[in-house]
Order: structure tokens, then sequence, then C-alpha cells
């Protein structure tokens, strides 16, 4: 079998592909940004970087959900809405992975058959892995990428776990919330966590016999955002229902959004925004480099272990070791 890495466009190929829109070099150069290996972290880099003044020009969009809300019917018709406005969508949809063999059903881009075959639409799956939030390792890069390749508008489907969309939260312009009509009180724990951080929510599946609840939702929704406290965008978070199956509430979604983006630029808070959040990257990478320096020492691993024995037998805090193991790595 022949070298994978002469197989594989060349740095300036990479470049010159990826500006030209060239979606097949563009999927390579998102897996050649997920490769842990040492040489393709460092091609990787080395591309980015030869793109970063072509992006920046794009809407960042997030869309999270609870189970079953319906996030990848509703992305559907909204993509094929924003193409039908002669709009470039590019979609990161991040599947859940399985803890134990770390492998991932990937299967949104089935889900979205009809808008993959959108020539103005690009869909990639990636696999969350054991990242917060449901966003995979290299996202950012992978919006930078796709910016890149001359995509108006790039939309980021996670998982939807909980409180920890937050991680998705750092890296997008505008969050959009997805829920239910009548889902129950179990989902309480997490409603404020996510809607505090929403730009947006729409009740889902607002249609035939659930018209009704969805309106009343959608009551409920928008007298319990006013109980929150003002954001630092001040922008004022709203409500909408929408019907993906009927195709009501789309067009409303992206005058939202539109609207959303308007405000923001015009107070300064949009890039306001988008500087902290590649600071809150920088100190982010920070940490992650730490963790894998710290992992690939064969001192540090023999110098665990012993830790943890002693934890185990409860004779030393697990703060105070992992204290201990800093220590000793920053001195060697």
């Amino acid at each position: 079998m022949k070298n994978a890495s002469l197989l594989r466009p060349s740095l300036q190929d990479f470049v010159r592909e990826i500006s030209q829109g060239n979606r097949v070099v563009l999927a390579q150069a998102i897996t050649l940004i997920e490769s842990k290996l040492d040489e393709d972290r460092a091609l990787a880099e080395q591309l980015i970087e030869k793109l970063l003044p072509a992006t920046g020009h794009s809407v960042r969009l997030a869309i999270t959900g609870v189970p079953g809300v319906g996030k990848s019917t509703f992305i559907e018709t909204f993509g094929k809405y924003l193409t039908s406005l002669s709009k470039k969508i590019a979609i990161l949809t991040i599947d859940p992975s399985s803890t134990k063999t770390k492998g991932s059903i990937l299967g949104d881009k089935t889900r979205m058959e009809e808008l993959g075959r959108d020539p103005l639409a690009f869909i990639r799956p990636t696999a969350a892995g054991d990242t917060l939030g449901g966003v995979a390792d290299r996202t950012r890069e992978a919006i930078l990428l796709c910016e890149a390749a001359g995509f108006e508008i790039i939309i980021i489907e996670t998982v939807g776990v909980g409180q920890s969309e937050t991680a998705v939260r750092n890296m997008v312009d505008f969050f959009l919330l997805l829920m239910l009509a009548g889902a129950g009180d179990e989902l309480q724990g997490i409603k404020k966590g996510i809607m505090e951080m929403a730009d947006g929510v729409v009740i889902t599946k607002a249609d035939g016999e659930n018209v009704k609840r969805a309106n009343q939702a959608c009551s409920d929704f928008q007298y319990a955002l006013h109980l929150f406290s003002e954001s630092d965008s001040k922008w004022k978070s709203e409500v909408l229902t929408s019907s993906s199956l009927e195709k009501r509430g789309i067009k409303e979604t992206w005058d939202l959004i539109e609207k959303y983006v308007q405000f923001t630029k015009h107070n300064l808070y949009f890039d306001r925004q988008r500087k902290q959040q590649d600071l809150i990257w920088f100190r982010e990478s920070i940490q992650q480099l730490l963790i894998q320096h710290l992992s690939k020492s064969e001192a540090v691993h023999a110098k665990m272990k012993l830790l943890e024995e002693q934890i185990m037998s409860k004779s030393v805090l697990p703060s105070r070791a992992a204290k201990e193991i800093i220590r000793d790595f920053l001195s060697a």
C-alpha cells in the first residue's frame, strides 16, 4: 500500500483548492486536522495559518436540543431554505461516540439526504469523542477551513447533552435552542442552563394536534426568558414555533438570526465576542497541550500509578496528588 501522505495534496495544493471551494479537498483537510499524528498536526497548523486571512466572514450558528427534538429534520429544512436564497452553507454535525469503542454512528448525512445532494451545501459528520458539549476537538479549525472555502453560513449541530453545551457556545455567533412542547418536568434541570445561553429558541413539531401545545410552550418559554438577567450582548432572546414538515417558522428563524447579527454588529458585540472566543481557544489549547505532554511522560505515568495507589488507600488527597504530579513535571 502506498504511503497515505503521498496521496494527499501538498500544502500549496490544499491552500489553492480550498480557496477555490473544492469540497473533496476540503473534506481531506478536515480529516487532516482531526489526525492526532504529530506530522499531520504540523501540516494542519501551517494550512490554517495560510488560510487565516480568508476566514471570519461567515455567520456561525450552533443548533442544539434534547434527543427527539428533530434537530436533523429542522436543519435539513432550514438548510434548504438558506440554499434557496443562494447561500453557501456548511454543516458540521457532531455525533455521539461510544465510551467503550470510541466509534460513532455518523448518521446525520444519511438523515439529511436531500440537503446532502444540494450543490450549495457541505455536510461533514464528525465523532464527538470525549469532548464536552458534543463538540469535536477540531471543530474550531473545521469552521475556519469551511470559511476559507467560501461558505457563508456555518452550522454546528451538537449532541445536546446539557449544560456542557457551553463548549459550543464559545465558538459560534448565534446559539439556537430547539425545544419540544410538553416535554415534561424532567427536562427542567437542563432548560435553565442552556436557555440562558440561547440567543433564540424554536419550539419544533408545531403541526397537527401539537399546534396548540406548541403555541402555549412558546408563551411559557418567552416568559421564562424575561426572568433571566440581561445578556452581555444586550440582545433579548425570542421564541418561535416551527414545523419542518409544513415548512413553517423557517424563514422567521433566519430573519431572527439576521436581526441578531445586525444588532450585535451595530453595538460592536459581534466582533468583541469573536475576539474573546479566540482567547478562550488559546487558553483551552494550553490546557490540552499540557495534558498531552503529561500523558507522554513515562516518569509521570510511574508517579501517577504510585499516587493512585495512595489515593485508593486514602493516604493522600487527590488534589494534593495532582499538585505533586505538576510540580515534578515542571521541575524535570
